[in-house]
C-alpha cells in the first residue's frame, strides 16, 4: 500500500501513539508564560554542571530516561532513540546517548528537529521496524549563543528582531497501544531561502519555509485550516508569525483563528526581555511536551498540527556572506476515537 499522499505527505495506517513525554526547562522558561506545563524546571542554567554545553546535554538525559519511565519501560524495551540539537557534532545527543543502552539515530534539522525526529520515528513505528521509539530535542541559551552569535561576556545588544534560545528539552515515547495522541501524517518540508542573511532575524529566515510546508499539507490531504484545534509553528517568534500569517493568507489559507508559535508563547517578551520571543530546538519541544500534549489528554485539543521551523546556518556559512535557508517539518496530531468528528 503506498502511504504517501500529494507531493511531500506520509498517511501513517497504524498510528503510532505518544504514549509518554518529559519537558526540561531552564529557570527563565520556568517563570515565563508556561511554567505551570514543565515538568522540571532547573535551579539554575549551569544545572550543577562545569558548562552549559554539558547542562544541555543532561537535560536531554534527563527527559529521555524520564520519559521511559513514565511509559513504564525499561531502555532495552527501546529500539531506537531518534534525536538531536544546536551544537556541532550534535554533543549534546550524543553524549546523552553514550550514557544509555539504547540505539541512537542523530537528526540535525536546527530548531526544525523536533518534528524531523518525530516524523521519522513515526514511519519507522508505521513501517513495523520498532515497538517503542524515543523522539527528543534539546537546546541551551548560553551553548546557542556562544556557536553562533557571541559569548555572553561579550555583553552584546539585541536587536529587536533578536529572539531568545530556549534552554529546554522534550522527549517523548511512540508506542503502538493505548489511549494516547497519535500521529496521523507527517509533511516533509522543502529548504527555502529567500535571501535573509541576518542571524539576529531568524523569524524571517524561517517563515518562508513554514508557510511553504503548512501549504503543502493542505494541498497534500485536502484539509482546511478549520480542520484543526490548533496550527502550531516552532519558533518564528513574533515577527515570523506575522510574515507566515499574511503569506498564507494571499494563498487563500487564514490561519490566525486557531494559529499559535511556540517562541510568542513560552515567554512574557515584554517582562523577560526576550524580543521577539524564543527560538531553538528546545522550543517546541518543551511547548508541546508541557502545554499542548497535557492539554490534549484533557479533551481541550483534539486536532493538532505541529510545525517545527529551522534556520539552516553555520557561523562558517555567515561568516562567508551566506544567506540563512530555512527548513520546516509537520505533524498532525489527534486525540479521541479514530475517526472521530470535531
Amino acid at each position: 500500500m503506498n502511504k504517501k499522499i500529494g507531493k511531500h505527505t506520509v498517511r501513517l495506517e497504524s498510528k503510532p501513539r505518544i504514549i509518554s513525554v518529559t519537558s526540561v526547562v531552564g529557570p527563565k522558561e520556568g517563570e515565563g508564560n508556561l511554567k505551570d506545563y514543565f515538568d522540571i524546571i532547573l535551579r539554575d542554567d549551569l544545572n550543577g554542571k562545569e558548562s552549559f554545553e554539558k547542562a544541555e546535554s543532561d537535560m536531554m538525559y534527563t527527559a529521555v530516561l524520564e520519559s521511559i519511565k513514565k511509559a513504564r519501560l525499561t531502555e532495552e524495551q527501546i529500539d531506537f532513540l531518534l534525536a538531536g540539537d544546536l551544537l556541532n557534532q550534535l554533543t549534546s545527543s550524543s553524549f546523552a546517548a553514550r550514557g544509555m543502552n539504547i540505539p541512537f539515530l542523530g537528526l540535525y534539522g536546527a530548531c526544525s528537529t523536533m518534528t524531523e525526529s518525530l516524523g521519522v520515528a513515526a514511519m519507522i513505528m508505521d513501517g513495523g521496524f520498532a515497538n517503542y521509539v524515543v523522539a527528543a530535542t534539546s537546546s541551551h541559551f548560553a551553548a546557542a549563543e556562544r556557536q553562533f552569535r557571541y559569548p555572553l561576556e561579550f555583553g552584546n545588544q539585541r536587536p529587536p528582531t533578536a529572539q531568545w534560545t530556549v534552554t529546554g528539552a522534550g522527549a517523548m515515547v511512540l508506542g503502538k497501544e493505548g489511549n494516547y495522541p497519535y500521529i496521523t501524517h507527517v509533511t516533509i518540508g522543502k529548504v527555502k531561502d529567500y535571501g535573509i542573511n541576518d542571524p539576529n532575524n531568524m523569524g524571517a529566515a524561517m517563515a518562508p519555509a513554514a508557510v511553504s510546508t503548512i501549504y503543502q499539507h493542505f494541498n497534500d490531504t485536502k484539509r482546511t485550516p478549520n480542520y484543526y484545534d490548533l496550527i502550531v509553528t516552532g519558533d518564528l517568534g513574533k515577527y515570523g508569525k506575522e510574515i507566515t500569517e499574511k503569506l498564507l493568507k494571499e494563498y487563500g489559507y487564514n490561519i490566525r483563528e486557531n494559529y499559535i508559535d511556540c517562541g510568542e508563547e513560552i515567554f512574557d517578551c515584554e517582562t523577560q526581555g526576550t524580543n521577539a520571543g524564543g527560538s531553538g530546538c528546545g522550543c517546541s519541544a518543551v511547548v508541546y511536551t508541557g502545554y499542548i500534549y497535557k492539554n490534549m489528554l484533557s479533551g481541550k485539543f483534539k486536532r493538532v498540527l505541529l510545525i517545527s521551523t529551522g534556520a539552516l546556518l553555520s557561523t562558517t556559512s555567515s561568516l562567508q556572506g551566506e544567506s540563512i535557508p530555512g527548513i520546516a517539518h509537520a505533524v498532525s496530531i489527534e486525540y479521541g476515537k479514530i475517526g472521530e468528528k470535531k
